[in-house]
């Protein structure tokens, strides 16, 4: 089978497998793409996360991780929510959880693909490694030189078609195959990303402190949030969508249409009262299935309990009451914060 004839077959079963975009580039990186990771790492704005200055050698070159890859294919699955992203933001009572994580965990999904397409390329007698972020893999800038979108202000992918919302994997491959033209950026002057942020994690355009990022503080932090994000967090107990739902470009993107990650009901405005009677069973139980269920129930518990604290529903203090007597120790001061926080405002009112 001639080349390109081989790639307009992989392009063809990407899509019936349901990824809505793919490209191709080679198995390298820019040289500006390693000197933005090293600067991330140096000013320490990937906070906690040692593990990617653990790999950062392989994260800032692919042959570094796999010397025998020559293509990456890079492939999108969207997860463009039908409705509005943020209307849970509006609704105090109840925990806002970002919606790649309102049904089952995308690595799963993505990686399943990727095995079926994988076996194709493999077929030809080619050695194939497929990667959803849980590898050191620069997948933005690879997407971005494979043609699949750019990396916009908030240092997300972004996709003319698709908008913000594209899951991305890769199939590491030595297969020599024809790469596709860089996408340009076309962010121009909006900066709705920036504005937006509720915690300011953005020092400029195109770079992150993911030490003031919402999405870091409830998912990859583990101590007690610093009381100056609190309060910007909202409602927000798992992740945050914010700069990425006020993308212009999301007005050409249709709804995903893999099932499996349609939004659950229960998980789509889920009350803080229920979600703080959570014990370690219980949340097992019901984010079986779910990527929310790896940061396990006491660290949830403290971000149901700050989104208690900025609820300013006073019905909630026996709840957070209850949470501030928590076995953990920082689920039991985030507790004693929203007691604070709820307690507050009624004292005020009282003058």
């Amino acid at each position: 089978m001639a080349a390109a004839d081989v790639k307009t077959a992989i392009i063809a079963r990407a899509r019936a497998l349901g990824f809505e975009a793919v490209g191709f580039t080679r198995a390298a990186l820019s040289p500006d793409r390693a000197a933005l990771l090293q600067e991330f790492l140096s000013t320490g704005r990937h906070g906690e996360m040692r593990w990617m200055a653990d790999r950062a050698a392989q994260r800032a070159d692919p042959k570094a991780l796999w010397p025998e890859a020559v293509s990456v294919i890079s492939l999108g699955l969207s997860y463009a929510p039908a409705g509005d992203a943020l209307e849970t933001l509006r609704r105090p009572e109840a925990g806002n959880i970002s919606v790649y994580a309102r049904n089952r965990d995308y690595h799963d999904i993505v990686k399943g693909k990727l095995k079926h397409l994988a076996q194709a390329i493999a077929a030809l007698g080619e050695g194939v490694k497929v990667f959803v972020d849980t590898a050191p893999v620069m997948e933005k800038p690879l997407a971005m030189q494979a043609g699949v979108g750019w990396q916009g202000k908030h240092t997300n992918l972004v996709s003319r078609a698709h908008g913000s919302w594209l899951f991305l994997g890769e199939i590491f491959t030595t297969l020599e195959i024809a790469p596709d033209a860089p996408h340009a950026d076309r962010c121009g002057s909006c900066r709705a990303c920036q504005d937006v942020c509720p915690t300011q994690a953005f020092p400029e355009p195109y770079k992150l402190d993911a030490r003031r990022c919402i999405s870091y503080l409830t998912i990859e932090y583990a101590g007690p949030i610093p009381e100056e994000f609190r309060v910007g967090m909202g409602n927000r107990i798992y992740g945050c969508d914010d700069c990425l739902a006020v993308c212009p470009w999301n007005k050409f993107a249709a709804a995903g249409r893999e099932q499996k990650l349609s939004h659950r009901e229960d998980l789509s405005a889920p009350l803080l009262a229920e979600l703080a009677l959570l014990d370690d069973s219980a949340f097992r139980q019901k984010f079986s299935g779910s990527p929310v269920k790896r940061i396990g129930r006491n660290r949830f518990a403290r971000n149901v309990a700050i989104a208690i604290g900025n609820s300013r529903d006073l019905s909630l203090i026996p709840v957070a009451e209850n949470l501030a007597r928590d076995a953990d120790p920082v689920v039991a001061e985030a507790g004693a914060w929203a007691v604070k926080q709820l307690i507050q405002p009624k004292k005020a009112a009282a003058f």
